[in-house]
C-alpha cells in the first residue's frame, strides 16, 4: 500500500458547559474566530451568522469564516450548552494554531466551558508525487 500524504487538517473541537457571555453570542462568537484569523496566516474572504430562535431549529446559532484555504466554522445549542468548532485548512495556514487561539480566548471568557474532544484529521490524502 503506497503512503498518503495531506494537503491539509481539520481540527475539531467539542464543548459543554457553553453559557452565553454577551447577549448577542452568535455574533461574539463570529467576532472571535474572526479576530483569531486575523491573527493568523489565513485570509477572511467571507464571514456570517445565523442566529437560530428555536422556531425552526434549537436555540443557538451557526457561525462560519471561509477562508481562501477553506474555513472556521462554530455551531452552537445555547440551551444545551454545547458548542462545536472546526478549522480546515488547505494552505500554508496551521489548523491548530487556530483551534489554540479559539479556545484560548473562549476559556478565557467561559470559565465553565469544557473540551470534551479535540481530534486533528488529514485531509485532501493523495499519493506521494
Amino acid at each position: 500500500m503506497t503512503d498518503l500524504e495531506a494537503h491539509g487538517a481539520h481540527v475539531f473541537l467539542d464543548y459543554t458547559g457553553y453559557v452565553p457571555p454577551h447577549q448577542n453570542d452568535g455574533q461574539w462568537i463570529l467576532e472571535l474566530l474572526e479576530q483569531a484569523v486575523e491573527r493568523s496566516t489565513a485570509r477572511n474572504v467571507h464571514s456570517h451568522v445565523e442566529p437560530f430562535d428555536g422556531s425552526l431549529s434549537p436555540i443557538g446559532f451557526a457561525a462560519v469564516v471561509l477562508l481562501d484555504e477553506s474555513h472556521v466554522t462554530a455551531h452552537c445549542y445555547s440551551e444545551k450548552g454545547w458548542l462545536a468548532l472546526d478549522c480546515f485548512t488547505c494552505g500554508g495556514s496551521d489548523p491548530n494554531a487556530l483551534a489554540d487561539d479559539i479556545h484560548h480566548q473562549l476559556v478565557k471568557e467561559i470559565p465553565s466551558l469544557s473540551l470534551r474532544r479535540r481530534q486533528h484529521v488529514e485531509r485532501f490524502l493523495h499519493e506521494g508525487e
